[in-house]
């Protein structure tokens, strides 16, 4: 794995690990107005979807489609947010982020101002989100296994 020491995603799993593959890992952003934000983040030190090879960036995509289906199972929100963004962060990683029309930011991206005081659907020691992390990892473990 190529790795860049300035990077904190190449120094740190950049949130509460749920999964680690050989290629990529899973985490719980720490997003308290967003419960349920999670990352997809790539091993190696990559800024772009193009730096992969078109099985690795098929492989990554799968992964997040497969956040995407856990989180649509299992905290039926009203919305998910789909960004690769790496303006801050120029390590390759997907942000699915869960969205309900009383969260405190919708419509807006979660990186725009309120919109007002948000409803407290989960809190990080909610059950809900307990299920959805084992949930998704074993997700992620069989997608894998194939």
């Amino acid at each position: 794995m190529t790795a860049h020491p300035q990077c904190p995603l190449c120094t740190d799993d950049g949130g509460e690990l749920v999964w680690r593959g050989k290629s990529a890992r899973v985490v719980l952003a720490d997003e308290p107005q967003f419960p349920g934000f999670t990352r997809v983040i790539w091993a190696a030190h990559r800024a772009e979807m193009t730096d992969l090879v078109p099985a690795e960036r098929a492989g990554l995509m799968a992964l997040v489609w497969c956040v995407e289906q856990v989180q649509r199972d299992l905290l039926c929100p009203d919305k998910i947010n789909l960004a690769s963004l790496g303006n801050v962060v120029p390590h390759l990683h997907w942000h699915v982020i869960p969205r309900w029309r009383d969260d405190s930011h919708f419509p807006a991206p979660v990186w725009a101002g309120a919109e007002r005081d948000g409803a407290a659907r989960l809190t990080k020691s909610s059950p809900l989100l307990a299920v959805y992390r084992d949930a998704l990892a074993a997700r992620l473990d069989a997608l894998v296994a194939g």
